[in-house]
């Protein structure tokens, strides 16, 4: 598994504080959003030339954590 905290950044002046990649503008949120509308890996790193593949797997890699910890809470 990616490890997603070198690839994910938060930063309370920057995008109201979301999950952003590597300090970008682009968030884990935009990351899943693009997957969720059936874009490919492929089709996100054509779009989005600064992106690497490990950003992606990151973005996933983070949301399953936050997944798990939220049904620990549970």
């Amino acid at each position: 598994m990616t490890n997603y905290k070198e690839y994910i950044t938060i930063n309370p002046d920057q995008r109201s504080g979301q999950p952003c990649i590597r300090g970008m503008r682009i968030t884990v949120y935009d990351i899943l959003s693009y997957l969720a509308a059936g874009d490919s890996i492929e089709d996100i790193l054509e779009n989005f030339p600064n992106l690497t593949k490990e950003d992606i797997l990151a973005s996933l890699a983070y949301a399953a954590d936050l997944e798990k910890r939220t049904l620990m809470r549970s």
